[in-house]
């Protein structure tokens, strides 16, 4: 890529990526002058979608920043985390038949810690089976493995659910929880934001300010300095995808409260979205990862739902990958990432 980038001068790549940036801002206040009430009602549907994606991109991010492996079986983590909720839902709880709104929050509730500690569960058992014995093994290696158990989940979730979407019913009311103007927020949007905000505040702290979040950083630095200093490399490893896991656990529950149904291949499709937004942000940067998932969700929002020279929703994913393609030819090290030397 670096071979790549070096055929075209720097200033016309810059010049280039001005002219991209001018003509995206002139799209966006045009369709804000067109409609501001339609323009921020899209931007909210893009913001919560993009919430969801940063749960599932933290999760590559956190795998990544560690052990610099792509855990592509990430996305179907989410997938079964999702259907066990389904399966929580419908059959161990009945909330299908629940009228009253304490009981649907504590099935919600119990819903979400349910599929959390499974998923939890799951990544960690991936990473003690099909990544631990591979870590001094040529990059290559985990990363077929990482692709073949992403077909491995995928099939247990064809096996244990069947082929068909799973639906539970809309237990969060899509009726509007309050409006500014002529635009709303509606009770659906708003749940996936409150659940997503204290969790996303809670993994900051605890990678920032806590000691097994010191421990996490330094193995991320140097596994064998860590090691010397007395970090216990191979917990801390699984305590992050023991994180990971859970993140995506919480993701499978909110993605259906906001669409109400999943299948078992739903992840392969949401992780590589999910992927191309931790790219974007810079993978192994939490924050990036937050501002690329946002960034493709408001993408796929404005695209969707804007009405002013839009292409049209058949071109979204087309959109979301070519975007993938420029950043890894163009900046790999992603919006807010660093670039580092191969190797470190």
């Amino acid at each position: 890529m670096d071979t790549l980038r070096g055929l075209v001068p720097r200033s016309i790549v810059s010049a280039l990526g001005v002219v991209f940036v001018g003509l995206l801002l002139v799209w966006v206040i045009g369709n804000f002058a067109q409609s501001p009430s339609e323009f921020f009602n899209v931007f909210l549907i893009g913001l919560t979608n993009g919430a969801v994606y940063g749960l599932i991109a933290l999760g590559y991010t956190l795998v990544y920043g560690i052990l610099q492996l792509i855990n592509f079986a990430h996305g179907d983590v989410f997938s079964l985390g999702g259907l066990v909720a389904s399966t929580m839902i419908l059959s161990f709880l009945d909330l299908s038949t629940a009228d009253s709104a304490i009981v649907i929050g504590l099935g919600v509730a119990a819903t979400l810690a349910v599929a959390m500690v499974f998923s939890s569960v799951l990544n960690a058992a991936i990473e003690l089976v099909a990544y631990r014995r591979l870590r001094n093994a040529p990059r290559l290696a985990p990363l077929i493995t990482a692709v073949g158990m992403s077909f491995f989940l995928q099939n247990v979730g064809l096996i244990g659910w069947g082929v068909e979407y799973q639906s539970v019913p809309r237990l969060v009311s899509n009726s509007v929880a309050f409006s500014l103007g002529s635009v709303e927020f509606r009770w659906n949007k708003l749940a996936v934001l409150l659940i997503t905000v204290p969790v996303l505040v809670g993994l900051i702290y605890l990678v920032q300010a806590t000691r097994q979040g010191k421990a996490m950083r330094a193995t991320s630095q140097d596994p064998e300095a860590a090691a010397m200093m007395g970090v216990n490399v191979n917990r801390t490893i699984s305590f992050t995808f023991v994180l990971a896991g859970g993140l995506a656990g919480a993701a499978g529950v909110l993605y259906l409260l906001n669409f109400t149904t999943i299948r078992y291949d739903q992840g392969f499709q949401l992780g590589l979205i999910a992927f191309t937004a931790a790219v974007l942000g810079g993978i192994g940067n939490l924050s990036g990862a937050l501002v690329g998932a946002i960034t493709i969700g408001l993408i796929e929002a404005f695209n969707e739902g804007l009405t002013w020279y839009t292409p049209g929703s058949d071109w979204t994913r087309s959109i979301v990958f070519g975007l993938l393609i420029a950043i890894l030819v163009f900046r790999p090290e992603g919006l807010l990432g660093e670039r580092t030397p191969e190797g470190q």
